[in-house]
């Protein structure tokens, strides 16, 4: 059965520009034009992931991701002008999964998309430990000291990779070919992004930055 995408996007250009390629390579797409009409096509079937403008009529972007969020934890890609790293940043707290800015790579766009469906149908059964971390893989839930801590698509598996791999270093190409799935070098900024906000939400200090190669987390002493 073939995957089903909603894009919510005001523009009619940019829908047509992502719909068609998206069909093309045998996605299911609906198309809503307003934040308002996205959550009322949302609600009315299921979907495998959502690709969310932030600058629309009636509900912005945020408003529906948040609305969203309470509902399904299905993936969100935002897709906007706004480039700041407070725009970004907001987004991610909103628990969006991946952001991509305009102008964009329609071909970059389809690598995402398929990257995110293969990482969230992933069911394989495994509990990883360190330290006062706790993560399980088919539930997909992270713990900390007991407590759960809520993270994005990417984010859990960032962390993930790095618990499956403890003292391994990966570079932020390594992390782009292995977690988001695509090869594109000059994207080192949104690896550092995701960093950062894992780092935040877990508030323990075991991911290490290895000056001029990448990240790790440390070898157990």
């Amino acid at each position: 059965m073939a995957k089903k995408i909603l894009i919510i996007e005001d523009e009619q250009a940019i829908r047509n520009i992502l719909s068609e390629p998206l069909t093309c390579a045998g996605y299911e797409v609906v198309t809503a034009s307003d934040g308002l009409e996205g959550i009322r096509s949302f609600r009315a079937q299921p979907f495998d992931l959502v690709l969310l403008d932030i600058l629309l009529p009636k509900i912005n972007g945020y408003g529906v991701c948040e609305q969203i969020r309470q509902e399904s934890q299905v993936p969100i890609i935002l897709i906007t002008a706004l480039d700041s790293e407070d725009e970004q940043v907001r987004g991610f707290d909103l628990l969006a999964d991946d952001y991509i800015t305009k102008p964009f790579s329609i071909r970059l766009v389809l690598k995402r998309v398929e990257a995110m469906l293969r990482r969230s149908g992933y069911e394989e059964e495994a509990v990883l430990r360190y330290r006062r971390l706790e993560l399980s893989e088919v539930r997909r839930e992270v713990h900390v000291d007991g407590r759960e801590i809520a993270l994005t698509h990417l984010e859990f598996d960032i962390l993930l990779l790095f618990m499956k791999n403890i003292g391994r270093v990966f570079s932020r190409d390594e992390l782009l070919n292995l977690v988001w799935g695509y090869d594109f070098a000059g994207d080192e900024k949104g690896v550092n992004f995701h960093i950062m906000n894992l780092r935040r939400k877990l508030g323990v200090d075991y991911i290490e930055t290895v000056r001029g190669v990448g990240y790790k987390i440390a070898k157990k002493d």
